[in-house]
């Protein structure tokens, strides 16, 4: 994740907008303040931003109104509202404007984080897959992601759908560690026991295919998840 990622957080409530800019600085974020919608729908046309953290009740312009100003601006700016409104139908409207989450006031400061940090981390992963081509190479394996096959020479394999998820996934995170909760978030959409075993399966098999290729090999890191490891020549 790159350093001094943009946030861009809009509470009218001054106490707490002090708090939550100290502390997300003190995290390492780039924040940017604003204390009502039309100030912040100003400023969010000035610069580029990471993620939205916006206040359901501000002034000059709601949180609603705001996101739905800001969706015209950028539609895939990771968005979520902060607000002491526990309403299914706030709620649901929310999330029909395209929020990432929706968290309820009062709130923990650490698990706000943990929450910003996930969806940071899914955006720049559909970023990054975006860029990946559809044909790479690990070793002498030809890899194509569109025709879900694996060759080697002449001897071309096809593999299965979920296969192919996970070896690119792998692929997209070669040589660097990819956690085993991510990953299952991921290829399945949530993360749990029988899950992961599914997943602990799939990637003996892709080590199977992978067997006769010396330089290539898929790495346990023991209680995190796995590293897909090339070599240099």
């Amino acid at each position: 994740m790159k350093d001094k990622q943009h946030i861009f957080l809009v509470e009218d409530d001054g106490n707490l907008a002090f708090l939550l800019e100290s502390f997300l600085m003190s995290e390492g974020f780039e924040v940017t303040l604003c204390k009502d919608g039309a100030e912040a729908l100003h400023a969010f046309r000035l610069q580029a931003y990471d993620l939205c953290l916006l206040d359901v009740m501000l002034p000059q312009l709601d949180g609603f109104s705001l996101a739905e100003q800001i969706r015209h601006i950028d539609a895939d700016i990771p968005l979520i509202f902060l607000t002491a409104r526990s309403l299914k139908a706030d709620r649901l409207k929310g999330f029909h404007l395209g929020a990432d989450d929706y968290v309820l006031k009062p709130f923990d400061e650490d698990e706000l984080l943990c929450r910003i940090q996930a969806i940071l981390r899914r955006s720049q992963e559909q970023e990054e897959e975006e860029l990946l081509p559809e044909v790479c190479y690990l070793g002498s394996t030809r890899f194509d992601f569109a025709r879900q096959t694996l060759q080697v020479g002449d001897n071309c394999r096809r593999i299965t759908p979920r296969e192919n998820e996970v070896l690119r996934l792998l692929y997209q995170n070669k040589n660097r560690i990819l956690r085993r909760e991510d990953a299952l978030q991921a290829i399945y959409g949530k993360n749990d026991y029988f899950l992961g075993r599914s997943f602990d399966v799939f990637i003996t098999k892709i080590r199977r295919y992978l067997k006769d290729e010396p330089r290539v090999r898929i790495e346990n890191v023991f209680g995190v998840g796995f590293m897909l490891v090339e070599e240099e020549n």
